[in-house]
């Protein structure tokens, strides 16, 4: 019995101890059973060595007591030490994303996003099925900032939570921030959360109201419809980011609304007339904001303006001699374009591509108060061409301008306006006559003399200016090429938000990597892993065993 009790005793009080705390951490909640099983696990231990650890041959004294100990210990040092690696690898994790598109990384734009999120934002996903891949994308955005919390809801469950968002099907994401609600995304069965939707529809709901965006027209721009060259492609992308898209007709409102965040004029083929011009300019003298495409062989009217803006559209076509267009399928008055300037709007591009089909150079000359940013360069083999009547482009040193070249540039002028002028009553009981040619001074003649007193000079504005030569590239068909719309999304956000941000490409998607064999290649490759390459072997095989014999 005495043997049995000795090797009984310590088995039962380790058993009874674990059993304890699998209880306790699995429940979280310490109660009697738990609390049970932990006590008597320790008195058996308590019994055993009051029992049978002590005296001369004692259990402490026995060698194999001293290994185990010795084991014990260095197998405690190593659990602590792993416990510490995976404590400080969770505190301060880091993820390295090898994936050929960084599938599993935020985009830029998005990591900065969640980054400066000032207040909380939930994201409640209402679905029965929790998607994996969507709890992981979440978690990757909850890295970036603690504000940023998700929920997944079973709308079964919490009624009056499904009430509240007025949730209509299974699968519908909403954003809450602050007292503002928002539908992010209903999600079909398969269908994954779109990182691309979720990080628009959270820069959308910070926003304290609506960004305009007005299209010029009546000069044979581009249109905004869905026909070829036009920019429904780049309309649409616009209104994904939240942005109200309208036209405008100058003649028909005289006047740019005062809630227009920012104008485009794309690819004007006829002159404005002089009073649009100088609505345009009274426009950016008062902080306005232009998007300015214009194409070969076009005259806009709004070359004064540019002019004093520092910037000269030579009527030139810019020839791409590197042979890089014609690789990809394009002519050689199409640039391919891989170097961008240190800006905002091109700050994360790197060495990706942009295709610019028929553009002329944009100049630029140093100009007081304007600062300047080439935004697209072209390569040292592209010129800019001054003759098309000859039958062969070739590069003229005395007419034409060798590469490299601008293709769009950003513009930024400080503006300080004009100090206002306030009166104030004079103390002086009798007032005499008083004349001012500044019509801002009233003075009644029964009221005291006014004294005039100069306003403190507001606070500088900006106007910026983002002009292309060209147009095409960001109408239907070449807006989503490379990065063509990644530039215009940013130029149009870079004017209306009027923030210095880094703005970056959008989110990526998963790329379709399906490899589409033709009849032939797909019977090559059966016949090459059902017979050829077992045949191979087994004459391999047969070779080696006739040498060994």
């Amino acid at each position: 019995m005495k043997k049995l009790l000795n090797k009984l005793l310590p088995f039962l009080g380790v058993t009874l101890i674990v059993a304890g705390l699998v209880v306790g951490l699995l429940t979280n909640t310490w109660a009697t059973e738990a609390i049970s099983l932990l006590v008597f696990g320790l008195g058996s231990i308590v019994l055993w060595f009051l029992l049978f650890a002590g005296g001369d041959n004692s259990f402490w004294s026995k060698r194999t007591t001293q290994a185990g100990t010795n084991a014990l210990i260095a197998t405690t040092a190593i659990v602590v030490i792993l416990g510490l690696a995976n404590f400080l690898a969770i505190r301060y994790s880091y993820r390295l994303d090898f994936t050929e598109n960084k599938l599993y990384t935020l985009a830029p734009e998005t990591q900065e996003v969640v980054s400066n999120l000032n207040q909380p934002l939930n994201i409640y996903v209402f679905d029965r099925q929790i998607g994996e891949d969507d709890r992981s994308l979440l978690i990757n955005y909850q890295r970036y900032n603690p504000k940023f919390q998700f929920e997944f809801i079973d709308p079964d469950k919490q009624v009056n939570l499904t009430e509240q968002f007025k949730v209509k099907a299974l699968g519908e994401v909403y954003l809450k921030y602050g007292e503002k609600k928002k539908l992010v995304q209903s999600l079909k069965l398969g269908e994954n959360l779109s990182e691309i939707q979720l990080t628009n529809a959270i820069v959308q709901i910070q926003r304290d109201r609506p960004q305009f965006i007005y299209f010029l027209q009546g000069h044979g721009e581009a249109r905004m419809g869905d026909s070829e060259g036009g920019f429904s492609e780049a309309i649409n992308a616009l209104k994904a980011k939240g942005y109200q898209v309208d036209s405008l007709n100058l003649t028909q409102t005289k006047t740019i609304p005062n809630n227009a965040n920012a104008l485009i004029i794309a690819g004007a083929k006829r002159k404005l007339f002089p009073a649009e011009i100088a609505t345009i300019r009274t426009y950016l003298d008062r902080g306005g904001k232009l998007l300015l495409t214009i194409d070969p062989d076009t005259e806009t009217g709004l070359e004064s303006i540019l002019k004093d803006w520092g910037v000269q559209s030579e009527n030139f076509l810019v020839i791409d001699a590197s042979g890089t267009g014609q690789y990809l399928g394009y002519g050689v008055d199409t640039p391919v374009v891989g170097n961008y300037g240190n800006h905002p709007i091109t700050k994360d591009f790197g060495d990706g591509l942009s295709v610019y089909p028929q553009s002329r150079p944009i100049a630029i000359s140093k100009t007081k108060d304007i600062e300047a940013t080439p935004l697209v360069i072209t390569s040292k083999e592209t010129w800019a061409e001054s003759n098309l009547e000859e039958p062969e482009l070739t590069f003229d040193p005395t007419q034409d301008i060798a590469g490299p070249l601008n293709l769009a540039v950003a513009l930024t002028r400080q503006i300080t306006p004009t100090a206002t002028i306030q009166t104030q009553p004079s103390p002086s009981p009798t007032p005499a006559p008083t004349t001012t040619n500044n019509p801002s001074i009233k003075t009644p003649s029964p009221s005291p003399t006014p004294t005039p007193t100069t306003q403190p000079k507001d606070k500088q504005i900006t106007a910026n200016i983002v002009i292309f030569g060209n147009t095409t590239f960001a109408s239907n068909g070449y807006f989503q090429q490379q990065l063509n719309s990644d530039i215009f999304i940013n130029s149009v956000k870079w004017l209306a938000d009027d923030s210095n941000q880094t703005l970056s490409i959008r989110p990526k998607q998963q790329k379709n990597r399906r490899i589409n064999l033709t009849p032939i290649q797909a019977g090559i490759l059966t016949w090459t892993a059902l017979l050829i390459m077992p045949l191979l072997g087994l004459v391999i095989a047969v070779i080696m065993w006739w040498r060994r014999r």
